[in-house]
């Protein structure tokens, strides 16, 4: 499979990544977490794991997830702060369903929860 590189500020480097990734997910979507009880709006997607060494091993070794899929930055909520997540695909789900995420960056970025997504403010998308 042809590779393509690019820069992360997270890692601090460069990192190849497959030049066609398949991400389950797209900028907008709202998610939740499969093991813990957080939902988010998709705000950027990494074709692969492009973190830091630091944050990748800090995660426990029985749930670490593979490098070579797709990790989604998440606008996130957990019920008692908001925040910003860094997550695998493999541990997330789409919940739409569950109505509209509450996070204060939300309105800085996208237009109003339509009932399925949210699309990003003009201006703010390629």
């Amino acid at each position: 499979m042809d590779q393509a590189r690019f820069f992360s500020p997270q890692a601090g480097r460069e990192i190849d990544a497959p030049s066609v990734a398949v991400a389950r997910f797209a900028i907008g979507d709202i998610v939740r977490h499969r093991l813990y009880s957080f939902r988010g709006v998709v705000f950027d997607i990494d074709p692969v794991f492009a973190n830091s060494e630091e944050w990748y091993e800090s995660i426990p070794a029985e749930v670490r997830p593979k490098r070579d899929q797709p990790f989604y930055h998440l606008l996130a909520e957990n019920g008692e702060n908001s925040y910003v997540a860094y997550v695998s695909q493999q541990n997330l789900l789409g919940d739409a369903v569950s109505g509209p995420v509450d996070h204060p960056s939300l309105d800085d970025m996208f237009d109003p929860f339509d009932g399925d997504r949210y699309k990003l403010r003009r201006g703010l998308s390629h």
